[in-house]
């Protein structure tokens, strides 16, 4: 997965809505990890981020996952 460096990226969950606030290099960083998931061909291709894997310390783990 390719990274921009300085990116910042936090999800919430908050009253049913889910909130992802990141600066320009989070969201250009989260444009690149989604298309590349809209590309990918594998059998239940998702991208998984949490606290522990790019999110802010704060943040609601998020799980996009491609369908068919």
């Amino acid at each position: 997965m390719k990274w921009i460096d300085g990116f910042s990226i936090a999800v919430k969950v908050e009253n049913d809505a889910v909130t992802i606030t990141a600066n320009k290099e989070g969201l250009l960083s989260l444009a690149n990890h989604l298309t590349a998931l809209a590309l990918d061909n594998t059998p239940g291709a998702h991208i998984h981020l949490d606290k522990h894997n790019a999110l802010e310390e704060s943040s609601t783990e998020l799980i996009v996952e491609k369908t068919n």
